[in-house]
């Protein structure tokens, strides 16, 4: 579980994030939603570490990430997997390198264990036989999915995804979906999907947190966002699914 308490950032003059407060659990697919410019990135960096709360912490299953020494910080990085919005796969490496990286950088596993558990991981994200291909030979969806692998292949505990279906034709979405959720069950990894895509949301969001101008406004699961209350969160709900009705009208034509 990971557990976010009143957590607020500002940038110089401009406050980003007001007392924020949440609760992670593992198993389940967490989502942050909201527009572009809300906050639910920086509210992300906060959570993993790239940036510092002025006020607030975060905590990893009952150690307190925020203001604990380097040595806890270390080992909580070392269990945390990342997937970015356009895979962030490295051009000059082959699938296989790109997957075994994180076993380079933080373990001391021989050779024979590192094949072994990045084939097993190529296989479970449906990249039989991708080792030796570079990522420009690669779909969109391909390196979601090798993204996936080397955010897991470490024994991930916890998995971020940000705006994990960017760039990605509907069905490629789904399948992106699809395979985090069933990673996330499979494994019990606590995860973390920051999307402004409802589609998502309703396809795999077992808890929700809807952020606005940098304030949880919102919280529950995808049963529960159709008849929410908040005015802001169905203006926020009726304006993306508006803007997808759009992109499936132009693939159609």
């Amino acid at each position: 579980m990971i557990e976010v308490n009143n957590l607020s950032k500002s940038f110089g003059r401009k406050q980003v994030l007001f007392d924020i407060s949440a609760r992670f659990m593992p198993g389940d697919v967490n989502m942050i939603i909201g527009a572009s410019g809300t906050g639910k990135s920086v509210l992300m960096k906060n959570i993993v570490g790239l940036v510092e709360p002025d006020e607030g912490n975060v905590v990893f299953d009952g150690r307190d990430f925020t203001n604990g020494d380097k040595q806890l910080k270390r080992q909580i990085r070392q269990e945390i997997g990342m997937l970015f919005q356009g895979g962030a796969l490295f051009d000059s490496q082959t699938v296989e390198q790109n997957v075994m990286f994180p076993l380079d950088m933080l373990t001391k596993m021989p050779m024979d264990e590192k094949l072994e558990r990045v084939n097993l991981m190529l296989a479970r994200v449906g990249l039989e036989n991708a080792n030796a291909k570079m990522p420009s030979e690669l779909s969109g969806g391909m390196k979601k999915r090798g993204g996936n692998a080397r955010a897991i292949v470490n024994n991930s505990r916890y998995l971020f995804c940000d705006e994990p279906n960017s760039g990605l034709d509907p069905q490629t979405s789904i399948l992106i979906d699809n395979l985090i959720s069933e990673i996330t069950e499979e494994f019990n990894i606590t995860t973390i999907v920051v999307s402004h895509d409802m589609n998502s949301v309703m396809n795999i969001g077992e808890n929700i947190i809807f952020i606005r101008e940098g304030k949880k406004l919102w919280e529950g699961t995808n049963k529960e966002i159709m008849s929410a209350s908040s005015k802001d969160l169905q203006e926020f709900i009726f304006a993306n699914s508006l803007v997808q009705a759009l992109k499936d009208k132009e693939e159609n034509q």
